[in-house]
């Protein structure tokens, strides 16, 4: 049985290998290191890691300088607070500039549970698909694919947004090689189309599974770049398909869903349905009554695709 591990784990990791590879990688954090996991590259490189308390908006204004000097910066915290407290010096002083900043944000999600509402980054792909022209934005949906996203981000120049969870993942991915801006299919199937990042990779799994039973072949895309998207495989499921099912733990506008109906509207229009999070807040509760309460379950998912094929 393949094994679950922390998203985070694999991104602290990794962060210690390329600290021994790249003496210009420097690491920032606010006050989270433990719940990040850098502190594992603190420990093995003081010098380069620096601790910012509770001060996103510093944080950021301080990864542009570093960029700015030639530095390769991770800036990391908790996605509401990379997101949304920090947006302005993102977009401003990251973004704008084009530097070399890669904001790795933990606890994306309703899976970050009893934290709340105040705490569930469900908006956050939204905010950074809004800054125009160069803000990367990739969802691992396991540990082994975080560990090569990482290590694709810091050999790839530009500012970028990796969104990790909080709970413990299935590993499902194995040793697929990972591209930005690639997805990879992990089932086949024509009839319908199921398309999805992050822990919803998972579900869409176990749907597939479910929807067989009933003699629907269902294909299965792991869309772990959402920015830039890979359109071509969301148009040839299009045009292969009856329709397209998008999964993912975010609010239905915005995210992932309204990146695969961009490619279609003008490429080959078809029916999708998305899966996602209504037009609602979050709230205090367990990861997995959380996920049933706002419809991001496998029996979500085989209804929406049965919907499309009935």
């Amino acid at each position: 049985m393949a094994e679950k591990l922390y998203t985070r784990d694999a991104y602290g990791k990794a962060l210690v290998e390329l600290g021994k590879q790249n003496p210009d990688i420097v690491v920032l954090d606010c006050d989270l290191s433990g719940s990040t996991r850098t502190a594992m590259f603190a420990k093995e490189f003081p010098d380069r890691f620096f601790n910012f308390g509770v001060a996103e908006q510093n944080m950021m204004a301080t990864a542009a300088g570093l960029a700015s000097c030639g530095k390769t910066v991770f800036a990391s915290t908790f996605a509401i607070f990379a997101s949304g407290r920090a947006w302005d010096q993102v977009r401003n002083s990251i973004c704008t500039n084009n530097f070399n900043v890669k904001i790795v944000a933990t606890h994306g999600g309703l899976t970050v549970g009893p934290d709340g509402c105040s705490h569930h980054a469900i908006e956050d792909i939204a905010l950074m698909r809004a800054i125009p022209a160069n803000m990367t934005i990739i969802v691992p949906c396991d540990a082994e694919e975080t560990t090569q996203a990482i290590f694709a981000a810091a050999n790839t120049p530009g500012p970028m947004y990796i969104r990790l969870g909080r709970p413990k993942v299935l590993t499902i991915t194995g040793k697929k090689e990972f591209k930005i801006g690639k997805s990879y299919t992990l089932r086949e199937g024509n009839d319908v189309a199921i398309i999805a990042c992050g822990i919803m990779v998972e579900q869409a799994l176990a749907a597939a599974l479910k929807l067989q039973e009933d003699g629907i072949q269902a294909r299965v895309i792991n869309m772990h770049t959402i920015r830039p998207v890979d359109s071509e495989v969301i148009i040839k499921a299009a045009e292969e398909t009856k329709g397209i099912v998008v999964c993912e733990e975010h609010i239905k506008t915005g995210g992932l869903g309204s990146a695969v109906d961009d490619a279609v509207t003008i490429n080959k229009p078809t029916y999708v349905a998305r899966v996602g999070i209504a037009n609602r807040f979050g709230q205090s509760g367990e990861s997995e009554e959380l996920l049933q309460e706002y419809c991001l379950t496998v029996k979500d998912i085989v209804k929406a695709c049965k919907q499309i094929l009935g």
